[in-house]
């Protein structure tokens, strides 16, 4: 069995695109960073997190966690959490390079297999009218960096540089389907 360690629609989708059957279930893990935690280890200790705390509750399965975490000029961005932060995360990030740290962990009986990800995006730079619209068209509040790169988001970028687009939406296809094949699953 699989488990997805997760309740995002967003890691959902993701994941019914490798046509496996699986399960989610909600890690119930802190995401605060802790004191001086760069990016990229936040995103690694809260994916190995997620996934060990679903193992224990389904211990006979792989269990799927993932986390993104977005930094920009070196300090983490969490989500917004409504119309004021998402406008405030996109004027600070409009002309700059954004990089979202996504890392993944399948843990099964007995082992963990773990993959990381990191995506630059390219804001260009955004007129407070063009942030304002953007915020009310597609409410991006529960995402890293205020916007959906799958939508209307994308039209905020200069350039994505990336070896996994399914990354910057919070969920490495290409590497966990190197992990489950590792672990045994059959993908095409």
């Amino acid at each position: 069995m699989l488990v997805l360690a997760s309740t995002s629609p967003y890691r959902r989708e993701l994941l019914q695109r490798l046509r496996l059957p699986f399960r989610t279930a909600r890690p119930e893990v802190d995401e605060r960073p802790l004191p001086g935690e760069a990016p990229a280890a936040l995103a690694l200790r809260l994916a190995k997190a997620k996934a060990q705390a679903v193992a224990l509750r389904h211990p006979d399965s792989w269990v799927i966690g993932s986390d993104q975490v977005a930094e920009l000029d070196g300090r983490p961005l969490g989500k917004p959490g409504g119309r004021e932060g998402a406008v405030a995360q996109l004027t600070a990030m409009s002309g700059k390079a954004v990089a979202f740290h996504t890392t993944v962990c399948l843990q099964g009986p007995g082992r963990a297999l773990v993959a990381a990800d990191r995506t630059v995006v390219r804001l260009r730079r955004l007129t407070a009218e063009e942030i304002g619209r953007y915020v009310d068209a597609e409410q991006p509040f529960d995402c890293a960096g205020s916007f959906k790169c799958e939508g209307l988001g994308i039209t905020l970028f200069d350039a994505i540089e990336s070896t996994d687009p399914t990354a910057l939406v919070g969920l490495p296809l290409i590497a966990l389907s190197r992990l489950l094949r590792e672990a045994g699953f059959t993908l095409p």
